[in-house]
Formats: structure tokens, C-alpha cells, sequence
């Protein structure tokens, strides 16, 4: 998988820039992303289902940097156990941050070590559930003054929705999975 060419920049004046690992798992069965439950001790997003990342931080080189220190800090993943394969359009989200998805292949899952104060669980899900239409739903809500399409997904318990569904559904269109789909 490449994911090379234009990708969506944004500016919003007042947010913060914000970076996540899209961690795809290869194995024997196929590819999973992992995820992670936020706890209820971090600022934001309090256990919400998210990707390993962040806020950007004055020594960060890039946002890949960001990504991969915070896919580190969050569950000890080192950064020379993941093949960077792109970079995704941001996404601006109403709690004030413009989030940038890095996507990364690591050959295995790697023995995580969840950093407890961030994270209160990892779990997978196989990339091919979300290729199912029939998996995701959405509802239509406010957002600066538009209404804005908000996925969810439910599996094994937990429902990933808001930015890290939309994030998802942006590598399953760049990938070219749902076809046009939007």
C-alpha cells in the first residue's frame, strides 16, 4: 500500500495541531488497525476509542514524529517497528483540534505496554469489518454552523465514531475500498 499525492491541509485559527498513528497489523488472516480506549484521567476525549497520538510538540520534527512518539509514549510501540506508508487529509473536530492520521504497516502486533494514565485498554479490529457497509452507520449533526455526517462503528463492545470513524473511513476511500462512497 502507498498513499502518496494531494492530500487536504487545513488552517482553523484557535486549533491545535494534533497527530495519530493508523497502526495496520499484517498477519496470516488478513490486516487489522489497532485502536485504543482513552482513560478518564487525560484532557480530552475521556474514554472515547481513538488511534495512539496527540498534540504536536515544540521538538516534534514533523507530524510523522508526532505520531510515532506518541504511538511510543501510549503503548511502547518503537518507532523502528513501523513502515510509515502516508499521510491522510486532516480533519478539524469540535473540541479544537485539526488531527493528522499517519498510516503505518507493522508486520506483528508487538507486545504493547499501555502507558496507564492515557490508555485503559488496546484492542484490534480487522480492516475488513470496516470494508463492509453493512458494519457503519451515520447521523447528520451541527458543526460550525453546517450539518456534518458522523460515522459509527460498533465491534466487540466498543463504538468507534466522531474522528477516529471518519479517519477509518478516509483510509478506506484513499485506498479506494467504498468506491466513491462518501
Amino acid at each position: 500500500m502507498s498513499l502518496t499525492g494531494d492530500r487536504n491541509v487545513l488552517v482553523v485559527e484557535g486549533f491545535r495541531r494534533a497527530g495519530v498513528l493508523v497502526p495496520l497489523i499484517l498477519g496470516a488472516g488478513g490486516a487489522d488497525l489497532l485502536f485504543t480506549r482513552r482513560t478518564d484521567h487525560v484532557e480530552t476525549h475521556k474514554g472515547q476509542i481513538s488511534f495512539p497520538g496527540g498534540t504536536v510538540d515544540e521538538g516534534d520534527a514533523d507530524i510523522v514524529h508526532t505520531a510515532l512518539r506518541e504511538a511510543e509514549e501510549e503503548l511502547g510501540i518503537g518507532a523502528n517497528l513501523i513502515d510509515i506508508r502516508g499521510i491522510l487529509d486532516d480533519h478539524a473536530v469540535p473540541s479544537g483540534f485539526i488531527i493528522t492520521p499517519v498510516v503505518g504497516i507493522l508486520d506483528a502486533l508487538p507486545l504493547l505496554t499501555p502507558n496507564p494514565q492515557e490508555v485503559a485498554e488496546a484492542f484490534t479490529v480487522p480492516f475488513g469489518f470496516f470494508c463492509n457497509p453493512a458494519n457503519g452507520r451515520s447521523e447528520l449533526r451541527e458543526y460550525r454552523g453546517g450539518r456534518r455526517e458522523v460515522w459509527f462503528y460498533e465491534h466487540g463492545g466498543h463504538i468507534i465514531w466522531g474522528a477516529t470513524a471518519m479517519i477509518v473511513r478516509s483510509l478506506l476511500l484513499t485506498l479506494g475500498v467504498l468506491k466513491g462512497q462518501v
